[in-house]
């Protein structure tokens, strides 16, 4: 049940860091953006002290990860 609230999770999470980076992608591109953005956030927050945690807390995380990954990508692919 946890892997399938993760892949929502992310894909939302994927969906809304694409919608704030103006970057259109399918939905497997947003539901794997959402999951390293996740992991991204959760590591760069952990960093810097901040934890979170619940659902909320992972949608924080993976739509500013989202976010991070999506301006990486841009940075560095485009």
């Amino acid at each position: 049940m946890d892997i399938i609230i993760s892949i929502i999770l992310g894909a939302v999470a994927g969906w809304i860091a694409g919608k704030i980076m103006k970057d259109e992608g399918s939905l497997l591109r947003n539901i794997l953006v959402g999951i390293v953005g996740g992991w991204l956030g959760g590591y760069v927050f952990g960093l810097l002290g901040i934890g979170f945690s619940g659902i909320i807390g992972g949608l924080i995380g993976g739509i500013a990860g989202g976010c991070l990954l999506l301006w990486l990508i841009k940075k560095f692919f485009k």
